[in-house]
């Protein structure tokens, strides 16, 4: 009984999801295997913001490795070594979120001194003493472990989405890897 209850479900869901993309109910089922078809599109564009998360939080767990892995005046150069196509500028955006950090500290927080906020702003990161060379490291693996983090998230309430509405993520992620060509 709990079967013929669980097929009915089933088939009510099949019938709305087929209604909700406008495929007629009596369309005949697909024989081959079209990774190109127009509805391997429609599934696969219900995986475009989740594959541009997975794409981000891939980034942004390999620069945390770089940033765990080297010293402070190395960072920069070895993450445009990683990531020559990146468009922005590593170095200049690291100093404005060290100075957001150190503003907080300094201003609110009160918890360091206006001198280091002064050698943050005006000094590079290859001229920072020892002491606060490891300060520096470690807001910016704070500030990337937050990324991933919050990545993370993203990505598991896309799949939550696709749950909710009555898919498998992982076939939605077949299906838009191997539309995209990038599954074989």
């Amino acid at each position: 009984m709990a079967d013929e209850a669980q097929t009915r479900l089933l088939e009510l869901q099949m019938a709305d999801l087929k209604a909700s993309y406008g495929i007629p109910e009596d369309a005949p089922r697909s024989t081959t295997n079209n990774d190109r078809s127009e509805n391997s599109r429609k599934i696969a564009a219900l995986y475009e913001d989740a594959a541009e998360y997975e794409e981000e939080l891939e980034t942004f767990e390999a620069e945390l490795e770089i940033v765990k892995a080297s010293e402070l005046k190395d960072i920069v150069t070895r993450l445009n070594e990683k990531f020559p196509e990146y468009e922005g500028d590593y170095k200049k955006e690291l100093k404005a979120v060290l100075e957001a950090h150190w503003t907080q500290f300094v201003e609110v927080d009160k918890t360091h001194p206006q001198e280091e906020l002064t050698l943050i702003q005006e000094q590079d990161f290859s001229q920072y003493p020892d002491e606060m060379s490891s300060k520096v490291k470690d807001v910016l693996i704070k500030r990337w472990e937050m990324l991933v983090t919050i990545k993370k998230e993203h990505v598991a309430e896309e799949r939550a989405e696709m749950k909710l509405r009555g898919m498998k993520p992982d076939h939605i992620r077949k299906v838009y890897r191997k539309y995209h060509g990038l599954e074989v």
